[in-house]
């Protein structure tokens, strides 16, 4: 189902952050796991879904994505950090819904 949605992946706890948008959150992140495209993520190992966020359209996702990499590191920390404190890899959890 297509529904905007800006992401975070990390390469690890306290990683390498790749911040991404989509209209298609579960066929992207799968793209990033299995290394389909090149560039950024797959240079770095960059996988693991650790925070998403869900918009109503493309362009307040695309407004959110372009703040979320203007604004600092710690902020980028700290959004993961509430949504999901033990980093887990999310990706398992989208598949279902």
């Amino acid at each position: 189902m297509k529904q905007p949605h800006v992401y975070i992946l990390a390469s690890a706890r306290n990683g390498t952050l790749y911040v991404g948008v989509t209209s298609y959150l579960v066929q992207r992140i799968w793209q990033h796991k299995n290394h389909v495209m090149d560039g950024f993520s797959q240079r770095y190992g960059v996988d693991q879904l650790v925070w998403f966020e869900t918009h109503s359209s493309m362009e307040a996702a695309i407004l959110r994505e372009k703040q979320i990499k203007s604004g600092s590191r710690k902020r980028k920390l700290d959004l993961i950090e509430t949504m999901n404190p033990d980093w887990r890899d999310l990706y398992e959890d989208i598949l279902g819904g």
